[in-house]
């Protein structure tokens, strides 16, 4: 099996990595978007780290898409009891983990070494990377002025038109050393059927990444883009709706037309058929399958298409 590299976000990076996870074992590094990070009640909160780690060690709520399943809810009532803010739900078991995340990095630990411990200890095979280890802090721009991001997407429940998106300390940041080295060992670079926006879009924002993946290209390693929109809808999230309020088609093809310079290979779902001939035009590769994952034997089934796909390609050298 080839190293492969995934850049992930939220619920569809986690699922896809699932798949490649089961495919791949420990030959796969999902490198995590942090710009959705935030500190609540004193403790380092990882949304997309923790979905994606959560959901490689088996222990994620499939239901609900976040979190641990078979969760409890004791600390949120009783700080509701208090009157505090309780409006981003953190679970009992889920707490734990957030408790031991911030009393490393109050250690001194950086924030990638935390994340490669996780891992070690919830007994994933796969290594999960935050995208840098400096602060990165997405916010949008509503009606409202700018908007911190889970202010936006769990506070307001992704109500807002969102006008514009920026990631504060993204020109200040630089990539790990650990990131770097994964990208410049892959064999593949798979990027997500996340929200391209403010999942992947943060990471590339990150210094270094976009010059890594292009060193990558030229030395013949393919890039895999995956498109989270089937049918002209995001399977979850806003993607959707902030394509089309940012001036982007809400469609695979608007996607693919994001990742046109980064990318060799793009994936689309049957739905999308019809589009292949438009992105075939953008110069990207393009495979049409079955891309929504259900249950654990489509992501192992999809995680494997795209790994088939990707060593297929004969990438283009920029």
């Amino acid at each position: 099996m080839p190293r492969v590299v995934e850049l992930a976000g939220g619920v569809g990076g986690a699922k896809l990595a699932d798949g490649l996870q089961a495919a791949l074992g420990a030959d796969l590094t999902v490198v995590v978007n942090t710009g959705d990070d935030l500190v609540l009640h004193g403790l380092a909160i990882w949304p997309d780290h923790d979905t994606v780690a959560y959901t490689l060690a088996g222990l994620d709520d499939v239901e609900r898409g976040w979190g641990l399943a078979n969760e409890s809810w004791t600390v949120m009532d009783s700080l509701a009891e208090l009157g505090d803010e309780t409006w981003f739900r953190l679970g009992d078991r889920d707490l734990a983990t957030h408790l031991w995340r911030t009393d490393r990095l109050r250690a001194g630990v950086r924030p990638t070494a935390v994340a490669l411990e996780f891992a070690r200890r919830m007994g994933i095979p796969a290594a999960i990377l935050p995208m840098t280890d400096d602060e990165v802090r997405t916010e949008v721009r509503t009606g409202d002025g700018w908007l911190e991001f889970q202010e936006y997407f769990v506070h307001r429940h992704q109500a807002p038109e969102v006008h514009a998106v920026r990631f504060v300390g993204a020109d200040r940041s630089t990539a790990s050393p650990e990131v770097l080295a994964a990208i410049e060992a892959a064999e593949l670079i798979v990027i997500a059927p996340s929200n391209p926006i403010v999942s992947v879009g943060p990471i590339l924002a990150v210094g270094g990444v976009r010059d890594a993946l292009g060193d990558a290209r030229r030395r013949g390693v393919p890039v895999v883009a995956v498109s989270g929109i089937v049918g002209g809808r995001a399977l979850k999230g806003p993607a959707d709706r902030m394509l089309a309020s940012l001036g982007h088609e809400p469609s695979a093809l608007g996607v693919a037309r994001l990742y046109a310079d980064l990318a060799d290979g793009f994936v689309l779902d049957d739905l999308d058929m019809g589009l292949r001939p438009a992105i075939d035009a953008l110069g990207l590769a393009t495979l049409t399958t079955d891309t929504v994952m259900t249950d654990d034997a489509s992501r192992a089934r999809f995680g494997a298409e795209v790994v088939a796909f990707g060593g297929s390609l004969q990438p283009v050298r920029p």
